[in-house]
């Protein structure tokens, strides 16, 4: 398979430094007498995951993959449904998908696995230089167990449920069932096997979602016969040792609630964090997590590409069970860690307006970011830089992919050819903290923010627009599905100097030591990258940049600007 053709500016690097190899192996040769024969070139590593700095990339074909997605939907993940999307896929610039592989298709009869709709989407990404994510859609999809194939479902004597606290069976698959867990496993091996023998050459398959949304609801717990003696036991010292090897650096949430209840060694639930939901969240989040670990650890042990879990948000004022109680959400993460040492981060799938705080949240500390699921408004559009920018994300995906419209792809598509061309650059800024992303937040959506970067202060303001007309007199207000979005993000290249991509956003800038100096605008040059190399469409001295006090990327454009400052009395 050919590598996906991105605005790539070290292709031509690498092709120098191959070209240099080989000449140095040329003289090598012949200074040694041995045939003057190129080495054969070494099979690019597997996908992985790799820090720079305070950031962790994912790298594919020994290269930063910056996966610009969008993940289709539940039911949309089976090829010949799927094919009739590929030419939308390509208009929006996407480089990856997000596509769920259904446990109850690939292993219809127990021990008897079909492939062949992974065989076809494999092959139909490839056939348009895309990268996939397949999502195991094993024994929880959204807390149920709905995947789950026919032979299972039927047997509730063999694969037992979850009960609520009436003993009423619920559509979940119990975590304290070895036969659901083995069952999974098996499954999920067979199709990492199946990857690692039909892909690994080509790498289409980049990563593995583990499941989805996982999570008890309607209530924080289960309350069969097998949980309840669970919940009764000890916590499990591996779960212990977490909480005093990590005791300063633990959730606020988790950390508490231990200290509250005297930071015990050893004890029942809640013993350990107290009576109440939060002691059944932990509980339930222990409970998945190691059923999760089996099934992810048998599976990297044929195929060891990276897994996360995605995680469904909790909505204002929900308790643990209105929300899927114990799924791999921010304040669970020790747990999460504790429990299932082989899934490499956690993932939000971010459905609410307060999309910063939430993607904040999953980028604490040394946790990667890499958003599967969000919305496919307008906004995503603005999101996308944000978050590629701003916290060194792996990736974006809106949701529904296949089912994006007007004006929400055009912007989305705009932005993501842009996220294109700057994929080096932003690339090789990650985690070093001389680049910001900036996005509207706070309820009125328009406050003003401050970057410190490249020893100026930025003050960066936002214009949402009201978007295109709807009708005779009626206009999109922001924040409307149909508004222009606002935001982007900023790349210090050099001293006084810094690129700005984005739309709806308007920059000034001044001096960081304090002292009087004014900062000025030296120029300011719009264009675009090409093959690596910056092309020059005009300067913005003039009217586009206020008579050269402000730079501004208007609303309805998304564009990029090379800016120079200069500092004057």
């Amino acid at each position: 398979m050919q590598a996906p053709k991105e605005s790539w500016f070290s292709e031509k690097l690498w092709n120098f430094l191959s070209l240099m190899n080989s000449g140095r192996m040329a003289a090598f040769c012949a200074l040694t007498g041995a045939a003057a024969l190129a080495a054969p070139a070494a099979a690019p590593s597997l996908p992985h995951l790799q820090r720079q700095g305070t950031a962790v990339q994912l790298i594919v074909d020994d290269r930063p993959f910056l996966f610009r997605g969008g993940e289709v939907g539940n039911s949309a993940g089976e090829p010949d449904y799927l094919r009739t999307f590929w030419p939308k896929f390509l208009s929006l610039h996407l480089n990856g998908l997000v596509v769920p592989v259904y446990w109850n298709l690939i292993e219809p009869a127990e021990g008897h696995f079909d492939f062949t709709t992974v065989d076809r989407l494999l092959a139909d990404a490839r056939e348009h230089n895309c990268r996939l994510v397949p999502l195991w859609f094993g024994s929880w999809k959204n807390s149920m167990s709905c995947y789950a194939p026919d032979w299972v479902k039927r047997d509730s004597a063999r694969f037992p449920r979850c009960r609520d606290s009436a003993g009423r069976p619920l559509e979940i698959l119990s975590p304290f069932v070895a036969a659901n867990r083995d069952a999974d496993a098996r499954a999920f091996t067979a199709l990492m096997r199946h990857l690692r023998e039909v892909d690994a050459a080509h790498r289409t398959a980049v990563m593995v979602q583990v499941e989805n949304e996982i999570g008890m609801i309607p209530e924080a717990r289960d309350r069969s016969a097998e949980a309840e003696r669970e919940f009764a036991a000890p916590v499990p010292a591996e779960l212990i040792d977490h909480l005093l090897k990590h005791a300063e650096a633990l959730t606020p949430e988790l950390g508490d609630a231990w200290r509250r209840a005297g930071s015990k060694r050893a004890g029942s639930w809640t013993e350990v964090f107290g009576p109440g939901v939060a002691a059944d969240e932990f509980f339930t989040a222990w409970s998945f997590a190691r059923y999760v670990e089996a099934v992810a650890a048998a599976g990297k042990k044929e195929y060891p590409l990276p897994m996360y879990l995605n995680a469904a948000l909790i909505r204002p004022g929900h308790l643990p069970g209105q929300y899927p109680s114990g799924g791999p959400l921010p304040h669970l993460i020790d747990v999460w860690r504790a429990g299932a040492p082989s899934i490499d981060f956690l993932a939000p799938d971010i459905y609410f307006q307060n999309y910063a705080d939430w993607a904040r949240r999953y980028r604490q500390g040394d946790h990667p970011l890499f958003v599967p699921e969000t919305l496919r408004n307008s906004d995503a559009a603005a999101r996308a830089f944000f978050t590629f920018g701003g916290l060194d994300a792996i990736g974006f995906c809106p949701f529904g992919i296949e089912s994006i419209a007007e004006p929400a792809a055009g912007q989305l598509a705009a932005s993501f050819e842009l996220i294109a061309q700057l994929t080096p650059l932003i690339a090789a800024h990650q985690g070093l903290g001389d680049m910001a992303g900036v996005l509207p937040e706070g309820a009125e959506q328009r406050q003003p923010q401050q970057l410190w970067l490249g020893g100026c202060v930025l003050h960066v303001s936002f214009e949402r627009g009201e978007g295109p007309a709807l009708a005779d007199g009626v206009v999109a207000p922001a924040g409307s599905p149909q508004s222009l979005p606002s935001g982007g993000l900023v790349i210090v290249t050099g001293p006084d100097e810094f690129l700005f991509a984005g739309t709806g956003i308007t920059a000034t800038f001044s001096e960081r030591t304090g002292d009087q100096a004014i900062v000025g605008l030296q120029s300011v040059e719009e264009g675009r990258f090409a093959d690596g190399q910056w092309v020059h469409l005009r300067w913005l001295n003039g009217d586009e940049t206020n008579q050269g006090r402000h730079v501004r990327i208007p609303p309805g454009q998304f564009g990029l600007q090379r800016v120079k400052v200069y500092r004057y009395n």
